[in-house]
């Protein structure tokens, strides 16, 4: 160090200085002596010595000379010299590949005809987009999936230059009508590109919605219509897919009758050809360093041992448990309250956003499912796209091991769709289970209700079927192309960062249920965080998450009230909402009213967070607390129910105060008779017709006064 480097310095300083200031003792002594007569060693006295002043040298002269050389010396010894510059070799470094986002060049490149795009939020649509692409070498065409966020999509009006060309959309709708994430950008493109010309593109729409959201199939719906608007072809009806009934089914109907079309509008013939068509191919790793192996990581290999921001759907962080506790008192049902700590991850939400979590499979299930096909789950494998040119190489993150892939990558436990069951039914050895199998896969009205009956409502999944099924026996990695990827599970945040910043609270109640086969299936995502307690077996738990941004927000003006209706579960964002307005409190600001409709089975089991609500009431961050336990009396009681027992003060806030409501829980049910309710209230209390009042509702959600966080 430079401290160092000079403390020498001062060190060799000082010994020249006691050198040279000896050595000029010694010059002075010697000059002396040359000017004084010899002593006579037998006498005591000497002579006068010679005057000073004749001296040649003086004493001083010779002792400032001697410094001057000591420092002369010292500057020349300390003196740095210039050190040789290395020549440092140039590395032949690759350029960097830069990502392909030219999806015509690559369809010119490897002769692709079909395009078919995907808009997904839990993987649905992108395995419909995979199935058409797949069914296109039926039809002697060649397509490619792609993801919109990957790819320059003002390149649709390009599509023309390639012969017999398509474009598929598979849209699925999220939340309140909004586009999934990764089809954002695409819905933006559409909407400010006015003067684009699509003329020469021909397309189709394939929508996935849900009939119990206000917003049914808006995204496939926009799309479908914009496309018109730009000039483009719609060579076939658009497709709606409804998940509140049968998804499935409403795919295959639509599938069924757009291929015959696309063969009508381009002249080509299908091939007949229905065998099955791998898209993977198999590779054993014998000797691999198993640091090059994936573990469990959704991106990034080793991203669980090396964490680095920002976090995100492909780079999850891995949050640690620090409280997890049962929340009801009694009852069956095991409802649940777990705080995650996110010190340090830079991970920022709001009240209202939503939590996503990357659950793992029950080992037992993947233990049956390598007994029962006779495999080694250990054995470290590859599954190569058989396409080069694709961007996806791999089904999911290889080299990985069989077990790691049904545990971390694989949904197991859904009951597979029917085009599943049609690639496996050539491992059937019985021709009855082989002809049962397809006949399950395809449109006609008897395999529908068998697909209905023996897969849907008997809740099989896929080791189920391999159980019920004996003769089926298909390859390990033919399976594990064949399922789809295990999803992040989406739960709102009960917690505000404003009261705690390095922490976000999940409420979930536990899925578990007897099948009609007389199984016991459990939820995957909510099983998993029921056993991950604070400390196993001495290990602290984690979680792997990030945040998905939501537009359920409370008002921007404090001062508006707010009325929040969430039964059960539903309460989990309104607990931030509650711990926000308390903190906008204590900060002195101004709150409008704060009142809540919660309901619950009974209040001795269920009630949930009493002690924390029944708080907030005391102090005043709740105005006003209405509870509903549905069966502690004869008749039953929902919230829909006291919100028309308050319709008076109900109407008050929201027409005269200009309240922000919210409904947060069951989308089938309750949404719809919350719903209702204020319908009624506007008709009673407003003195409407239902049409007036069903406008008046409308008009409060255009205004983002009227928010649902809900599901089915």
């Amino acid at each position: 160090s430079l401290v160092s480097l000079f403390s020498v310095f001062n060190y060799l300083f000082f010994v020249l200085f006691f050198f040279f200031s000896h050595f000029s003792c010694v010059l002075c002594f010697l000059t002396q002596r040359t000017h004084m007569p010899d002593m006579d060693p037998e006498t005591t006295h000497t002579e006068p010595a010679v005057d000073e002043e004749a001296s040649l040298f003086s004493t001083m002269d010779l002792l400032l000379f001697s410094v001057i050389v000591g420092f002369v010396v010292y500057w020349f010894m300390s003196r740095k010299k210039p050190e040789p510059i290395p020549e440092f070799k140039k590395l032949d470094t690759p350029t960097p590949t830069t990502r392909e986002t030219s999806f015509i060049e690559k369809m010119k490149k490897t002769g692709k005809n079909i395009i078919v795009f995907y808009g997904s939020q839990t993987g649905t649509a992108e395995e419909f987009a995979n199935r058409l692409s797949k069914d296109a070498q039926r039809y002697g065409m060649k397509g490619m999936v792609a993801d919109p966020e990957e790819y320059s999509m003002g390149e649709l009006s390009r599509l023309s230059e390639i012969t017999n060309s398509l474009a598929i959309f598979c849209m699925a709708t999220y939340g309140e009508g909004d586009p999934t994430d990764n089809a954002q950008d695409f819905y933006d493109w559409l909407q400010e590109n006015d003067d684009e010309d699509l003329s020469g593109l021909n397309y189709t729409v394939f929508g996935l919605g849900n009939k119990t959201y206000e917003h049914y199939n808006a995204m496939g719906k926009y799309v479908d219509k914009r496309l018109e608007q730009l000039g483009a072809t719609r060579i076939f009806d658009l497709g709606m897919g409804d998940d509140d009934g049968n998804l499935e089914e409403d795919f295959v109907s639509w599938r069924e009758q757009f291929w015959p079309a696309v063969c009508q509008h381009f002249g080509v013939e299908a091939s007949g050809d229905e065998s099955s068509i791998r898209q993977y191919e198999l590779k054993e790793h014998t000797d691999i360093n198993m640091n090059k192996v994936y573990t469990g990581e959704i991106g990034r290999l080793k991203s669980f041992e090396v964490q680095k921001p920002p976090f995100d759907s492909k780079n999850p962080f891995l949050a640690l448990v620090t409280v997890n506790r049962k929340l009801n008192k009694a009852g069956d049902r095991h409802l649940m309250h777990l705080e995650l700590d996110i010190t340090g991850s830079k991970i920022r939400y709001e009240s209202g956003d939503h939590v996503a979590v990357f659950p793992t499979n029950d080992s037992a299930l993947v233990n049956k499912l390598g007994q029962i096909l006779g495999v080694d789950l250990d054995v470290v494998i590859s599954l190569n796209n058989l396409d080069e040119e694709s961007n996806k190489k791999h089904p999911f993150p290889c080299p990985t091991t069989y077990r790691t892939a049904l545990t971390h990558y694989l949904d197991i436990t859904h009951p597979p769709r029917t085009n599943v069951l049609y690639e496996l039914a050539q491992y059937a050895s019985d021709p009855k289970d082989q002809e049962n199998m397809r006949k399950m896969a395809s449109s006609s009205p008897e395999g529908k209700a068998l697909y209905q009956s023996w897969v849907l409502d008997a809740s099989r999944n896929i080791l189920a079927i391999l159980e019920d099924m004996p003769s089926l026996r298909p390859p390990v990695d033919h399976l594990c192309e064949l399922l789809p990827r295990l999803q992040a599970r989406y739960y709102s945040i009960a917690s505000s960062s404003k009261v705690h910043p390095n922490s976000i609270h999940i409420c979930a109640v536990v899925v578990e249920y007897e099948t009609k086969t007389g199984r016991t299936n459990k939820g995957v995502a909510t099983n998993w965080l029921k056993n991950k307690l604070v400390t196993d077996n001495g290990h602290k738990s984690t979680v792997p998450m990030y945040i998905r941004k939501s537009q359920f927000r409370l008002p921007f003006k404090s001062t508006n009230p707010v009325i929040m209706v969430g039964p059960g579960t539903g309460i989990a964002p309104f607990m931030g909402f509650i711990q926000e307005r308390g903190w906008l409190k204590q900060q002195g600001k101004e709150v409008g009213e704060t009142v809540l409709y919660f309901g619950c089975r009974h209040k001795n089991e269920d009630y949930i967070y009493q002690e924390e609500l029944e708080g907030s009431e005391k102090n005043g961050v709740l105005t006003k607390l209405n509870v509903a336990f549905s069966r502690d009396q004869d008749h039953k009681v929902y919230v829909q129910h006291l919100l028309t027992k308050n319709k008076e003060h109900v109407w008050k806030l929201i027409h005269t105060d200009n309240a922000h409501i919210y409904i947060c829980g069951d989308a089938r049910n309750m949404a719809k008779d919350v719903q209702t309710a204020f319908y009624e209230i506007a008709e009673q209390v407003g003195v409407m017709t239902r049409t007036q009042a069903v406008d008046y509702v409308k008009k409060l959600m255009t205004k983002g006064r009227y928010s649902q966080d809900v599901w089915s």
